[in-house]
Protein backbone atom coordinates (compact mmCIF):
# COMPACT_ATOMS: atom_id res chain seq x y z
CA UNK A 1 0.00 0.00 0.00
CA UNK A 2 1.28 3.43 -0.82
CA UNK A 3 0.10 6.11 1.25
CA UNK A 4 1.12 10.74 0.29
CA UNK A 5 1.02 13.57 2.26
CA UNK A 6 2.03 16.78 1.67
CA UNK A 7 1.55 20.29 2.73
CA UNK A 8 0.09 22.27 -0.63
CA UNK A 9 0.11 25.83 1.05
CA UNK A 10 -3.26 26.57 -0.63
CA UNK A 11 -4.40 23.59 -2.97
CA UNK A 12 -6.09 25.89 -5.80
CA UNK A 13 -2.77 27.10 -6.31
CA UNK A 14 -0.46 24.49 -6.17
CA UNK A 15 -3.26 22.54 -8.21
CA UNK A 16 -1.69 25.81 -11.06
CA UNK A 17 2.10 24.07 -9.90
CA UNK A 18 1.18 20.70 -11.39
CA UNK A 19 -0.81 18.91 -8.31
CA UNK A 20 -2.55 17.04 -10.63
CA UNK A 21 0.30 15.79 -12.63
CA UNK A 22 2.16 14.38 -9.37
CA UNK A 23 -0.99 12.72 -8.45
CA UNK A 24 -1.53 10.81 -11.42
CA UNK A 25 1.97 9.75 -11.54
CA UNK A 26 2.51 8.52 -7.99
CA UNK A 27 -1.04 5.96 -8.93
CA UNK A 28 -1.10 6.16 -4.53
CA UNK A 29 -3.68 3.75 -2.57
CA UNK A 30 -4.15 7.43 0.20
CA UNK A 31 -3.14 10.63 -1.02
CA UNK A 32 -3.17 13.26 2.35
CA UNK A 33 -3.22 16.99 2.36
CA UNK A 34 -2.71 19.64 4.72
CA UNK A 35 -3.29 23.41 4.50
CA UNK A 36 -5.91 22.99 1.99
CA UNK A 37 -6.96 26.48 2.60
CA UNK A 38 -10.87 26.32 0.86
CA UNK A 39 -13.38 25.10 1.34
CA UNK A 40 -14.56 21.98 -0.80
CA UNK A 41 -17.00 23.94 -3.16
CA UNK A 42 -14.06 26.51 -3.84
CA UNK A 43 -12.41 23.67 -6.11
CA UNK A 44 -13.71 21.13 -8.60
CA UNK A 45 -10.62 18.67 -8.00
CA UNK A 46 -12.11 14.96 -7.98
CA UNK A 47 -10.23 11.47 -9.21
CA UNK A 48 -11.45 8.67 -11.20
CA UNK A 49 -11.52 5.98 -8.52
CA UNK A 50 -11.05 8.47 -5.44
CA UNK A 51 -13.78 9.21 -3.13
CA UNK A 52 -12.17 12.07 -1.34
CA UNK A 53 -12.71 13.61 2.53
CA UNK A 54 -12.17 17.67 3.30
CA UNK A 55 -12.07 19.35 6.67
CA UNK A 56 -12.12 23.05 6.07
CA UNK A 57 -11.26 25.36 8.80
CA UNK A 58 -13.98 27.97 10.38
CA UNK A 59 -11.86 30.75 9.05
CA UNK A 60 -11.89 31.12 5.10
CA UNK A 61 -8.82 30.58 3.46
CA UNK A 62 -6.92 28.98 6.13
CA UNK A 63 -5.51 25.67 7.48
CA UNK A 64 -7.84 23.11 6.38
CA UNK A 65 -7.14 18.98 5.57
CA UNK A 66 -8.31 16.98 2.56
CA UNK A 67 -7.64 13.10 2.16
CA UNK A 68 -8.05 11.25 -1.27
CA UNK A 69 -8.53 7.59 -0.63
CA UNK A 70 -9.11 4.27 -3.57
CA UNK A 71 -10.08 2.34 -0.47
CA UNK A 72 -13.17 2.78 1.13
CA UNK A 73 -13.25 3.83 4.76
CA UNK A 74 -15.08 1.97 7.42
CA UNK A 75 -16.01 5.28 8.97
CA UNK A 76 -14.87 9.01 8.68
CA UNK A 77 -14.33 11.55 11.90
CA UNK A 78 -13.63 14.96 11.39
CA UNK A 79 -11.49 16.45 15.10
CA UNK A 80 -11.00 14.76 17.69
CA UNK A 81 -14.50 15.89 19.57
CA UNK A 82 -13.16 19.06 20.90
CA UNK A 83 -14.01 22.15 19.81
CA UNK A 84 -11.40 24.38 20.66
CA UNK A 85 -9.20 22.15 18.23
CA UNK A 86 -11.63 21.09 15.70
CA UNK A 87 -12.30 24.58 14.51
CA UNK A 88 -9.35 24.46 12.78
CA UNK A 89 -10.05 22.20 10.60
CA UNK A 90 -7.06 19.96 11.12
CA UNK A 91 -7.86 16.27 11.70
CA UNK A 92 -9.45 13.77 9.71
CA UNK A 93 -9.20 10.19 10.70
CA UNK A 94 -10.40 7.21 8.11
CA UNK A 95 -10.94 3.66 9.61
CA UNK A 96 -10.39 1.36 7.40
CA UNK A 97 -10.04 -2.47 8.62
CA UNK A 98 -6.73 -3.00 9.37
CA UNK A 99 -5.73 0.38 10.79
CA UNK A 100 -6.80 3.64 11.16
CA UNK A 101 -5.56 6.46 9.32
CA UNK A 102 -5.33 10.31 10.54
CA UNK A 103 -4.26 13.34 8.29
CA UNK A 104 -2.74 16.15 10.77
CA UNK A 105 -1.44 19.54 10.43
CA UNK A 106 -0.42 20.38 13.62
CA UNK A 107 -0.33 24.27 14.46
CA UNK A 108 2.75 26.31 14.00
CA UNK A 109 3.40 27.98 17.24
CA UNK A 110 4.56 31.26 15.34
CA UNK A 111 6.88 33.91 15.78
CA UNK A 112 7.61 34.95 18.90
CA UNK A 113 6.26 31.50 20.11
CA UNK A 114 2.55 33.35 20.67
CA UNK A 115 0.82 30.11 19.75
CA UNK A 116 3.74 27.87 22.15
CA UNK A 117 1.23 27.52 24.54
CA UNK A 118 -1.69 26.36 22.71
CA UNK A 119 0.49 23.89 20.83
CA UNK A 120 1.36 21.62 24.14
CA UNK A 121 -2.31 21.52 25.05
CA UNK A 122 -2.55 20.96 21.05
CA UNK A 123 0.40 18.02 21.35
CA UNK A 124 -0.82 16.11 24.59
CA UNK A 125 -4.47 15.53 23.83
CA UNK A 126 -3.51 14.33 20.03
CA UNK A 127 -1.18 11.69 21.50
CA UNK A 128 -4.49 10.61 23.97
CA UNK A 129 -6.54 10.50 20.90
CA UNK A 130 -3.98 8.44 18.96
CA UNK A 131 -3.61 6.24 21.81
CA UNK A 132 -7.21 5.54 22.20
CA UNK A 133 -6.93 4.63 18.55
CA UNK A 134 -4.28 2.47 19.09
CA UNK A 135 -5.98 0.51 21.81
CA UNK A 136 -8.68 -0.80 18.64
CA UNK A 137 -6.25 -0.76 15.54
CA UNK A 138 -2.65 0.16 14.56
CA UNK A 139 -2.48 3.59 13.24
CA UNK A 140 -0.89 5.76 10.24
CA UNK A 141 -0.63 9.33 10.91
CA UNK A 142 0.49 11.74 8.55
CA UNK A 143 0.95 15.30 7.59
CA UNK A 144 2.92 18.46 8.59
CA UNK A 145 4.00 17.70 12.44
CA UNK A 146 5.53 21.41 12.49
CA UNK A 147 8.41 20.35 14.49
CA UNK A 148 12.01 19.45 13.54
CA UNK A 149 13.12 16.71 15.95
CA UNK A 150 17.02 15.88 16.04
CA UNK A 151 19.58 18.61 14.26
CA UNK A 152 19.98 16.09 11.66
CA UNK A 153 16.31 16.99 10.96
CA UNK A 154 17.01 20.78 9.72
CA UNK A 155 20.06 22.42 8.18
CA UNK A 156 21.07 25.20 10.64
CA UNK A 157 19.77 23.54 14.20
CA UNK A 158 22.09 25.97 16.43
CA UNK A 159 20.65 29.12 14.62
CA UNK A 160 17.22 28.04 15.09
CA UNK A 161 17.40 26.52 18.96
CA UNK A 162 14.40 29.14 19.76
CA UNK A 163 12.22 29.19 16.75
CA UNK A 164 8.85 27.77 15.91
CA UNK A 165 9.44 23.96 14.86
CA UNK A 166 12.58 23.47 16.55
CA UNK A 167 12.16 24.65 20.47
CA UNK A 168 12.75 22.09 23.09
CA UNK A 169 9.38 21.96 24.16
CA UNK A 170 8.23 20.92 20.80
CA UNK A 171 10.69 18.35 20.68
CA UNK A 172 9.70 17.13 23.93
CA UNK A 173 6.50 16.35 22.65
CA UNK A 174 7.02 14.47 19.52
CA UNK A 175 9.56 12.78 21.59
CA UNK A 176 7.00 11.82 23.88
CA UNK A 177 4.53 10.76 21.51
CA UNK A 178 7.37 8.62 19.97
CA UNK A 179 7.89 7.17 23.15
CA UNK A 180 3.92 6.97 24.19
CA UNK A 181 4.37 3.26 21.52
CA UNK A 182 5.05 5.16 17.73
CA UNK A 183 7.96 5.34 14.90
CA UNK A 184 8.88 7.81 12.78
CA UNK A 185 9.12 5.72 9.95
CA UNK A 186 11.65 7.67 7.86
CA UNK A 187 14.02 7.22 10.69
CA UNK A 188 13.47 4.02 11.21
CA UNK A 189 14.34 3.40 8.07
CA UNK A 190 17.51 6.14 7.46
CA UNK A 191 18.56 6.65 11.25
CA UNK A 192 21.37 9.04 9.97
CA UNK A 193 20.72 10.03 6.41
CA UNK A 194 21.74 14.15 6.53
CA UNK A 195 20.16 16.89 4.14
CA UNK A 196 16.50 15.54 3.66
CA UNK A 197 13.96 18.10 4.22
CA UNK A 198 10.33 18.73 3.66
CA UNK A 199 9.98 22.38 3.85
CA UNK A 200 12.02 25.34 2.54
CA UNK A 201 11.78 28.81 3.72
CA UNK A 202 10.95 31.06 0.45
CA UNK A 203 13.72 33.48 1.30
CA UNK A 204 16.78 34.10 0.34
CA UNK A 205 17.03 30.76 -2.08
CA UNK A 206 16.63 28.22 0.51
CA UNK A 207 15.00 25.79 -1.72
CA UNK A 208 17.92 26.29 -4.36
CA UNK A 209 20.00 25.74 -1.37
CA UNK A 210 18.52 22.57 0.43
CA UNK A 211 18.86 25.14 3.54
CA UNK A 212 15.37 23.00 4.68
CA UNK A 213 13.93 21.10 7.36
CA UNK A 214 12.22 17.90 7.75
CA UNK A 215 8.97 18.98 9.06
CA UNK A 216 6.27 16.34 7.34
CA UNK A 217 6.29 12.91 8.59
CA UNK A 218 4.47 9.75 8.61
CA UNK A 219 4.11 7.97 12.01
CA UNK A 220 3.06 4.48 12.55
CA UNK A 221 2.16 2.19 15.73
CA UNK A 222 5.15 0.11 16.80
CA UNK A 223 3.33 -3.06 15.93
CA UNK A 224 3.52 -2.43 12.76
CA UNK A 225 6.52 -0.66 11.83
CA UNK A 226 8.21 -4.06 10.33
CA UNK A 227 5.64 -3.76 8.02
CA UNK A 228 7.62 -0.83 6.55
CA UNK A 229 8.75 -1.21 3.31
CA UNK A 230 9.87 2.31 2.23
CA UNK A 231 9.58 5.86 3.20
CA UNK A 232 10.40 8.60 0.53
CA UNK A 233 10.82 12.56 0.55
CA UNK A 234 10.26 13.74 -3.07
CA UNK A 235 12.54 16.62 -2.89
CA UNK A 236 11.97 17.09 -6.60
CA UNK A 237 8.24 18.05 -6.75
CA UNK A 238 7.41 21.89 -6.75
CA UNK A 239 4.34 23.25 -6.54
CA UNK A 240 4.71 24.30 -2.04
CA UNK A 241 7.19 25.64 0.60
CA UNK A 242 6.77 21.78 1.59
CA UNK A 243 7.43 18.89 -0.69
CA UNK A 244 5.80 15.30 -0.97
CA UNK A 245 6.77 12.55 1.16
CA UNK A 246 5.53 8.71 1.09
CA UNK A 247 5.37 5.28 2.97
CA UNK A 248 5.00 2.27 1.53
CA UNK A 249 3.44 -0.28 3.90
CA UNK A 250 2.59 -3.62 3.97
CA UNK A 251 -0.97 -4.35 5.79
Amino acid sequence: MKLISWNVNGIRACVNKGFETFFKQINSDIFCIQETKCMPDQINLEFPGYKSYWNSADKKGYSGTAIFTKKQPLSVTYGIGIEEHDKEGRIITLEFENFYLVNNYTPNSKRELERLAYRQIWEDQIRNYLLKLNKIKPVIMCGDLNVAHHEIDLKNPKANQRNAGFTVEERGKMTELLEAGFTDTFRYLYPDKENEYSWWSYMGQARQKNIGWRIDYFIVSNQIQEKIKEASIYQEIMGSDHCPIGLEIDL
